[in-house]
């Protein structure tokens, strides 16, 4: 599962559409519907927000807006009208260790869409439901942290 705080316009259709299978099933697992992958790590920081099913669903709103902007048929059906005015924080240690990762999957999925790609993380948008604040690589990441 990999629920990514880079901006949804960086992803592949391949990503776009795991973001949004993945996000849904985040959105289950908080609910309690079931049973998996209630201690995975990506759900740490939507657990730990005050409205966390808010925000999963936020995020979900944030993921279907790409998704219409490019034309894919996405059920906006299985999202409530609800959002979270609140906003999560990402570090810019985060950001950086996803940039990567993305770059790494760009660069073998689909390298038109990896040129636009920003080079560094000073250029580089969030989803919309985060906000950049300084720090390492985030505690809960599990990914290869040597990048």
């Amino acid at each position: 599962m990999r629920l990514w705080s880079l901006h949804p316009r960086y992803l592949d259709s391949k990503g776009l559409t795991a973001a949004w299978r993945e996000a849904l099933l985040a959105r289950a697992v908080m609910a309690g519907q079931t049973r998996g992958y209630r201690a995975h790590p990506q759900l740490i920081r939507f657990a730990r927000c005050a409205a966390p099913l808010l925000a999963v669903e936020s995020y979900l709103h944030g993921l279907l807006a790409e998704a219409e902007a490019r034309g894919f048929g996405f059920d906006a059906g299985k999202l409530s009208g609800a959002r979270s005015r609140a906003r999560l924080t990402v570090t810019r240690g985060q950001l950086a260790f996803e940039l990567r990762h993305l770059r790494n999957k760009l660069r073998v999925r689909d390298p038109a869409r990896l040129r636009l790609l920003p080079r560094s993380v000073a250029g580089l948008e969030t989803h919309p439901l985060f906000r950049v604040v300084p720090g390492p690589l985030a505690e809960w990441e599990r990914g290869d942290r040597q990048g």
